[in-house]
């Protein structure tokens, strides 16, 4: 018997339109939150909506090194919500050019869950959240689960 993959991303298709959404669509994700990914510890700090916009600091921890870091905005424009994304190396050195980022459109809002382009914010509950990512890992295209746990040890 084969078993289909359930794919947790939604890629934008041509021609399509993001759907009217606010802030208060992903406003559950605020908070630090804490996980394990790509052999490390993964770190997301998501700030309130103010501004319009919500804004996050993400690092990767391998071996107790800093192997990468995102500056992350979700901002409300033209009526509804895009995400953008820019990647640091651990001395903070940018892998896009100056003014370019990764855009993610939103495709759609559900219960607890928020579709952007191949990027989907999932509340699991008051303090575990899913972020699922399509990721071009060697010119192969996959989907990348991350899992998190709110982080209140200060």
């Amino acid at each position: 018997m084969c078993q289909e993959k359930v794919s947790n991303t939604v890629p934008l298709g041509e021609n399509m339109k993001s759907p009217e959404a606010t802030l208060e669509a992903v406003a559950f994700i605020t908070g630090h939150w804490k996980g394990n990914a790509f052999g490390g510890i993964t770190e997301e700090i998501w700030t309130p909506p103010l501004g319009n916009s919500m804004m996050c600091a993400f690092k990767l921890v391998v071996e107790n090194e800093v192997r990468f870091y995102e500056i992350c905005t979700i901002s409300e424009e033209n009526g509804t919500l895009i995400l953008r994304l820019k990647h640091f190396d651990g001395s903070l050195k940018g892998w896009e050019e100056k003014d370019e980022t990764i855009d993610f459109r939103l495709v759609k809002v559900e219960k607890d869950k928020v579709f952007f382009d191949q990027f989907t914010f999932e509340k699991v509950g008051p303090d575990e959240l899913n972020i699922y990512v399509v990721i071009d890992s060697g010119g192969k295209e996959e989907e990348v689960k991350f899992n998190y746990h709110r982080y209140s040890k200060y």
